[in-house]
């Protein structure tokens, strides 16, 4: 008895999403204030935690930047640790 092999189909191959564009590079942002918290609203969750990259679409260097805002504000006490 022979056994057969499935073989990948080509029409079945997994589609790549088109990536989402940086919203801090469209809006030329280089300097993000920790005072604009309606902006900062936008990378944290309804929990308080901070958005991964992949969700908000933001390049490294400035998730690096957004996650530094974030957490001053925090220390200021401008935005939760965690929701109530």
């Amino acid at each position: 008895m022979a056994t057969q092999f499935k073989t990948k189909d080509s029409s079945k191959q997994f589609k790549r999403r088109k990536k989402r564009p940086c919203p801090l590079t469209i809006d030329q942002i280089n300097v993000l204030d920790h005072n604009d918290i309606d902006f900062l609203k936008r990378f944290i969750s309804d929990r308080g935690k901070i958005l991964p990259r992949r969700n908000t679409g933001v390049s490294a260097k400035k998730q690096r930047i957004v996650s530094n805002a974030i957490k001053r504000a925090r220390n200021l006490g401008l935005l939760p640790y965690c929701a109530d």
